[in-house]
């Protein structure tokens, strides 16, 4: 590490004298006028990788409460300790900003059959049948969410017929995903599922070539299907469950996520947690729009007023980012302008999903706009990309939204013009590692040359469009560092490179999981890179990030990861 590279880091006793006041009048804890106190905590001999503007590095850096108060070279912060400072010796790993997800659901796992960790069709069947033996004569054996079927060696569903030879009487519902349930004839009869059950607006009933359901429900078919209630919990177990769900998260290196679409009950919750000092993550929320017959501006109007919030109220711990509206399906339903690949395109006749039709959608958009509340949308195929940019073009015609951080989630498929148009409106991506697990099944869905394209970021990046990363965690499994590895290199978990051309740079993907995460909820200013005055948010890896090889990339260990400049997760030894 060269002396010039510290240069734009360095530090100065008055510059952090000026810190110490600064933290004093915003609640501190430092008497404004007293003696500048030494820092809690200097964390020295590593690589500091700043993620600053001139992406700058550092051996050290200096903590005091919940704030980085100087970075620079080891002489220069070891200069700043006093006897009650913490000395942590890094021994030479890598610093980085903690990590942001700008669109989770959860942290996977949860109640169910886990199939996460199944490799082949035969294990899944295995762990189905494990449940189904424990089952009482009324229960209905269900799955959790975070699996998909590239995961298995078979790369294809277990259906119906799969599915009843290991369960031939007692239900059993795969949730897969977001989008998508599969179900055995037990399940199908249960709920009067049948040959002649007919396709629901914005859902399809999945079928076998002879006709017969196959057990697929996807998007609002799944409406056709009552799952049990989840058990009831006490406040007090709510919030274990989620400070477990946290842990997990930060474990993997995670310091604030943004969830992907929650009722005003959830973030209450996290309000109650912040309230208790409880919460090690920082937590923006979009609330859950309205879905199907309710799809309406006056349905969204109620939410809004109904929820008793103000547009982008909260603070650093907990904040509302906007409203969640949802125009296609996923993998399996995304709405696109040329037809899917046969078979999935029913000879020329299937072209995806549109779960909200666009005139409603349209006027949930200027609704939204017009209460001063931001949208994001769920939209994947390019036809349903051209349906949010034409809402958003309308909202802002009536009241601009350039500036605003509107947000256009996944958008795996874009069609010529559409980036630019984002770029005009000033809206953000917010990008995901589905290639990552899901290509072999894109390529069937909607062939190679399309599947190769998903998500094209460096062509958003190139055009000027913000862009955020995340996972979609409860979708797909939520490692950030999977997401990181498959941006920089296109490869999926089997291996195989996709979309090459769209590779981006490790300082753009750091970029794009920390200061871009926090220039979606308008926090740049104190999240996102470890500089002077910002929270000090980070973790430690086993490896450099930005130089060990791609192969190690996603199997490298976070050390620690602390928050608000306390420790919230910690391997053995450190």
């Amino acid at each position: 590490m060269t002396t010039r590279a510290l240069i734009p880091c360095g530090v100065s006793f008055a510059v952090v004298a000026m810190l110490y006041v600064q933290l004093a009048m915003t609640g501190g804890g430092v008497p404004v006028g007293a003696q500048s106190p030494s820092p809690d905590a200097v964390y020295v001999n590593g690589k500091i990788v700043t993620v600053n503007q001139a992406f700058a590095f550092a051996e050290a850096m200096a903590v005091f409460g919940d704030r980085v108060i100087a970075v620079g070279s080891n002489a220069q912060v070891r200069a700043l300790a006093g006897p009650s400072t913490r000395v942590v010796d890094l021994r030479g790993h890598t610093v980085v900003p903690g990590l942001g997800d700008s669109h989770i659901h959860n942290a996977g796992g949860g109640p169910g059959v886990d199939l996460s960790r199944t490799r082949t069709l035969a294990e899944v069947l295995a762990a189905v049948a494990a449940s189904v033996k424990n089952a009482g004569p009324d229960d209905v054996v269900m799955s959790n969410s975070d699996w998909h079927e590239s995961q298995l060696k078979e790369d294809r569903l277990p259906l119906r017929r799969d599915l009843d030879r290991v369960s031939p009487s007692t239900p059993v519902v795969l949730i897969r995903g977001g989008h998508e349930y599969i179900l055995n004839s037990a399940a199908l009869a249960k709920w009067h599922i049948t040959k002649g059950t007919a396709d629901p607006d914005g859902g399809q009933v999945s079928k076998y070539a002879d006709g017969e359901p196959n057990g697929e429900l996807v998007d609002t078919a799944r409406n056709l299907v009552t799952l049990p209630p989840a058990p009831k919990m006490t406040l007090d177990e709510q919030i274990v469950e989620q400070q477990r769900q946290f842990a997990k998260l930060n474990a993997a290196g995670l310091t604030s996520v943004r969830f992907g679409g929650i009722s005003i009950a959830q973030y209450r919750l996290f309000e109650e947690m912040k309230r208790r000092g409880v919460l090690t993550m920082r937590v923006s929320a979009l609330i859950v729009g309205p879905r199907g017959g309710v799809a309406t501006a006056v349905g969204v109007r109620a939410i809004i007023e109904g929820s008793g919030l103000q547009p982008n109220e909260g603070d650093e711990w907990v904040r509302v980012a906007g409203i969640k509206l949802m125009v296609d399906g996923g993998f399996e339903g995304g709405l696109m302008r040329e037809p899917y690949a046969e078979p999935y395109g029913k000879h020329g006749a299937f072209k995806g999903i549109q779960v909200t039709p666009a005139d409603r959608y349209a006027e949930m958009v200027k609704e939204i706009n017009r209460l001063g509340w931001r949208a994001a949308t769920h939209a994947v195929g390019d036809a349903a990309i051209e349906q949010v940019i034409a809402a958003y073009e309308a909202a802002n015609a009536e009241r601009s939204i350039v500036g605003k951080r509107w947000a256009l989630e996944h958008g795996f498929l874009p069609a010529n013009g559409h980036v630019g148009r984002l770029k005009a409106l000033g809206v953000i991506l917010t990008a995901q590692n589905h290639l990552y697990l899901a290509g072999p099944s894109m390529a069937r869905y909607w062939g190679q040359a399309r599947a190769a394209r998903v998500t094209p970021v460096r062509s958003y990046l190139d055009g000027g469009v913000m862009t955020a990363a995340g996972t979609d965690s409860g979708v797909v499994p939520y490692p950030p560092l999977w997401t990181f590895y498959h941006f920089v290199t296109r490869k999926t978990i089997g291996g195989q490179v996709m979309g090459p051309g769209q590779k981006i740079t490790r300082p753009e993907a750091l970029r794009l999981a920390t200061v871009n995460n926090a220039y979606l909820n308008f926090e740049e200013q104190v999240l996102g890179s470890l500089e002077p005055g910002k929270l000090a948010d980070f973790i430690v890896l086993s490896d450099d990030i930005l130089t060990v090889p791609e192969s190690r990339i996603e199997r490298m260990d976070v050390l620690m990861t602390v928050v608000g400049g306390k420790t919230v997760h910690a391997r053995a030894g450190w």
